[in-house]
């Protein structure tokens, strides 16, 4: 807009045409700025939609919640305990049978060590060759080597490398045995141990000499003298019976359960595997967790402060409102067989005591009702997933996850929510947009007509003084 702030006396006195035109561009763009024009309308619709994502994310909790209850593992929960885990320690996967029995250990799981006899001097080259290591079995007495399915590793030694190259080459290899180099008085040596425990896991180390002998005292080849440790199973007995593991975890001796052995044991280890109802627990409280938090969320959204006439957010959204009592209605549902009809049935009640729900519509857990229902748990078990064999959707937990799932889906109630309020804000963004375009065109066409009549103004007054002196001029000559 040109710069000016006022016209002349011919308007009877100075005029501030900024502020006329400001004026009369605010006043175009009211529906935007004003209270409740569209600028709060965007931020308030920006708002619900921030609050039905919240909502959304509180359901889908909801929703994983009922699918733990629906679920045959989280009805297949065992716990599994030693009586003495400083020996032996276990662990027990769902749906384990009942059971118990005692384990003896012998001996745990060992890897195959070597070291060699001192090489002199330190540091020095250790002679030129080819170490092959293969990995197999050391069995019988005396000692003797079966070759397992990987093939030999050969490793090439040059004239000029020490022990600590030697070591290196051979960590290199992915021979499955690590290599380090122990500094004592006596000079250098090689220590090799195999990466794994297990008789399965030993090796054989060979020398190919470049001086052409394999076994004499002065080349490669005296790698080869020394001690060796070999390798050995973890043995153990179950109630008697022997049972072996190349490591010390006994995974296949007992389905389902997989015992440790820590170290060997002066006596029996009891093991003892039972059903585990804490996991129910633990599943049922988190559905009622979930179930609260969407509730409380809904609440807040929707409720009237009658002290302070302020409402929420959501406050008369019937769509919020028909969410929350489609949930509600779900949590009252009937199943039609079953010893358990009812959540509160298997303890699951109204915060408020009495009832199916409190004045505010959260739950809580009974603990003695619950465990009480749990001492026939197949029958909790059909109450929230259906009887065994026939449809999930016939227990409350798969009724509500149909229920959730159908809120949460592509074509459900969020989507058809979120879709509504981009609709509602691509308007208001054209509504501003038209009214902002208005506002331009009326600040256009004032500062058009104000400049020319600034100009206008301007020659009158020109003229004006022109007059002026001619008065003048003419009452002198007169």
């Amino acid at each position: 807009m040109p710069s000016f702030s006022s016209l002349g006396i011919g308007l009877g006195g100075n005029v501030n045409v900024n502020d006329l035109i400001k004026a009369a561009v605010d006043a175009v763009k009211l529906p935007i700025t004003r209270t409740n024009g569209l600028n709060q309308q965007a931020a308030v619709t920006n708002a619900k939609v921030s609050a039905f994502g919240q909502l959304k994310s509180l359901v889908s909790t909801l929703s994983d919640a009922a699918g733990k209850l629906t679920s045959v593992t989280g009805w297949n929960g065992v716990a599994a305990t030693s009586s003495s885990t400083d020996f032996v320690t276990v662990s027990a996967v769902g749906g384990a049978a009942a059971t118990s029995f005692n384990v003896q250990v012998q001996n745990l799981a060992k890897a195959q060590s070597s070291i060699s006899d001192a090489l002199t001097p330190a540091k020095s080259p250790v002679g030129a060759g080819t170490l092959t290591l293969t990995t197999g079995t050391w069995s019988g007495s005396p000692k003797s080597f079966a070759a397992g399915q990987d093939p030999a590793v050969n490793i090439d030694v040059s004239a000029t490398d020490t022990l600590e190259d030697v070591a290196s080459k051979i960590n290199g290899s992915k021979a499955g045995v690590s290599a380090t180099v122990l500094t004592d008085a006596s000079g250098q040596r090689l220590m090799l141990r195999s990466k794994t425990t297990g008789e399965s896991a030993g090796y054989q180390l060979g020398v190919t000499d470049a001086d052409g002998s394999n076994s004499d005292s002065s080349g490669l080849s005296r790698v080869l003298s020394g001690t060796t440790e070999y390798a050995q199973n973890a043995n153990a007995t179950v109630n008697g019976v022997a049972v072996t593991s190349g490591t010390n975890v006994f995974a296949n001796a007992v389905a389902g359960v997989t015992f440790t052995a820590v170290k060997p044991t002066t006596a029996d280890v009891s093991i003892t595997v039972s059903k585990d109802n804490s996991a129910v627990k633990a599943n049922v409280q988190a559905f009622i967790t979930a179930y609260n938090a969407v509730n409380s969320a809904l609440n807040d959204a929707t409720k009237y402060d009658k002290d302070t006439k302020t409402a929420g957010l959501l406050q008369g959204d019937s769509s919020a409102v028909t969410l929350q009592n489609t949930l509600r209605m779900t949590l009252q549902s009937i199943n039609q067989s079953g010893a358990f009809r009812a959540l509160s049935d298997v303890g699951v009640v109204s915060a408020g005591g009495a009832g199916n729900l409190s004045p505010d519509g959260s739950l809580t857990l009974d603990s003695t009702k619950f465990d009480k229902a749990m001492q026939s748990p197949d029958d909790v078990k059909a109450f929230f997933r259906g009887a065994d064999g026939g449809s999930v959707t016939d227990g409350f937990a798969g009724k509500l996850q149909a229920v959730t799932s159908k809120l949460l889906g592509s074509d459900g109630f969020f989507a058809s929510k979120d879709q509504s309020y981009k609709d509602v804000l691509k308007r208001n963004a054209a509504d501003i947009e038209r009214v902002t375009d208005r506002a331009s065109e009326v600040e256009k066409n004032l500062t058009a007509r104000y400049t020319a009549l600034d100009t206008k103004m301007s020659n009158i007054n020109q003229l004006n003084s022109y007059i002026q002196q001619q008065v003048v001029a003419w009452n002198k000559r007169l």
